[in-house]
């Protein structure tokens, strides 16, 4: 992993992230496949949004981080006629703007909500394709926009429609840092960065490999055709936690198996299970399910294997409350019990309603 140029300040490591597991989490998810849509990340100022979202982008190798301000216009965005070549040698040519730049990378939007839904709809839809279109001004053009889209927004300044909401992929809602000893740790942290950034980037030099190895593993596993195969048990707990919080349409199912697969790809396994769904679930529904429904309860962990080995490939990092106290590959005996979700009761046929009639 190439350090930093240095005409630009350091970066804060993402492996000295302290506390927000579930930010964490998202991000690197989000990296494993851009496909899943992006990451919205709620919450208050000063909760490592922006920290985070630049800190990934040094985990993926030349990624380039892109920031889109918040008074860029759609052709500054998406591209447009290059003006001067039109001029100069009238020859019609496309012009790249914030998504041609941030193609293999990550591109970061502070207070999306304040965006307009236009600008929104052209980046939820390059980072959901992986392709930007423009058709406009004599132009013709299309080019790669794989891109990690991160969002952040504080709720009080306004929200997003839901339709906007659905389409993005994954969301995370961050609070304040209400515990003592983790707000000191966290304080102590950004305190020996500031004081010595080399430092301190060299004491996580190797957690930071570590990490960045890992994710480049991830998205090879997860690109390779025929890897990480799920069964119908893993398609009925991701449809079951999408009924049950009430989403509309189908985009919650086919983002929760996306999450569920990256986080298999992450975990090493050799095939998604219902345990990597219910893992990833609140990431993926938080901002979809209907007001007023609660979440479910958490199913109970699958019971870890003696026998299987306990590094599993991973860092030592903690990316939640049990990450570290079960094996998220392993599956109890039950043939499809690993969740235990309550679904619906089906409404019966015209011909069992005529039975119980009779």
């Amino acid at each position: 992993m190439s350090a930093p140029p240095t005409d630009l300040p350091p970066l804060f490591p993402f492996a000295a992230i302290a506390g927000q597991p579930a930010l964490r989490q998202a991000l690197l998810l989000a990296a494993v496949d851009p496909r899943i849509g992006g990451v919205l990340v709620e919450g208050p100022r000063g909760t490592a949004k922006s920290t985070a979202a630049r800190a990934l982008a040094e985990l993926i190798p030349a990624a380039p981080f892109v920031t889109l301000p918040l008074g860029a216009s759609l052709e500054h965005v998406a591209g447009t006629l290059d003006l001067q070549q039109a001029l100069a040698g009238h020859a019609v040519r496309f012009a790249p703007g914030l998504l041609a730049r941030a193609d293999g990378g990550v591109l970061y939007v502070d207070e999306i909500n304040l965006l307009p839904d236009a600008l929104v709809d052209v980046l939820l839809d390059a980072a959901a394709s992986g392709v930007n279109v423009v058709e406009r001004d004599g132009i013709s053009h299309r080019h790669a926009a794989r891109f990690v889209l991160v969002g952040t927004m504080n709720p009080e300044e306004g929200a997003l429609r839901p339709q906007l909401l659905d389409r993005l992929g994954l969301c995370v809602r961050l609070a304040n840092v209400a515990d003592l000893d983790q707000r000191q740790a966290i304080v102590r942290a950004r305190l020996q960065f500031e004081a010595d950034p080399a430092a301190f980037r060299a004491r996580h030099a190797a957690q930071q490999a570590a990490l960045a190895d890992r994710l480049a593993a991830a998205r090879a596993r997860v690109q390779a055709p025929e890897a990480l195969p799920w069964s119908d048990a893993v398609l009925q707990a991701a449809g079951a936690l999408c009924v049950q919080a009430q989403v509309d349409g189908l985009r919650a199912d086919l983002v929760l198996l996306r999450a569920a697969r990256a986080w298999a790809a992450w975990q090493g396994e050799a095939e998604v299970t219902p345990a990597h769904v219910q893992a990833v679930a609140e990431l993926a529904l938080v901002h979809r399910r209907k007001p007023g429904v609660p979440p479910p309860a958490a199913a109970p962990a699958p019971a870890p294997q003696a026998e299987r080995p306990q590094s599993n490939g991973r860092d030592g990092a903690a990316w939640g409350p049990s990450a570290d106290a079960a094996d998220w590959g392993a599956m109890p005996p039950e043939p499809v019990g690993t969740v235990h979700l309550s679904v619906p009761e089906l409404l019966p046929t015209g011909r069992e309603a005529a039975a119980k009639k009779a």
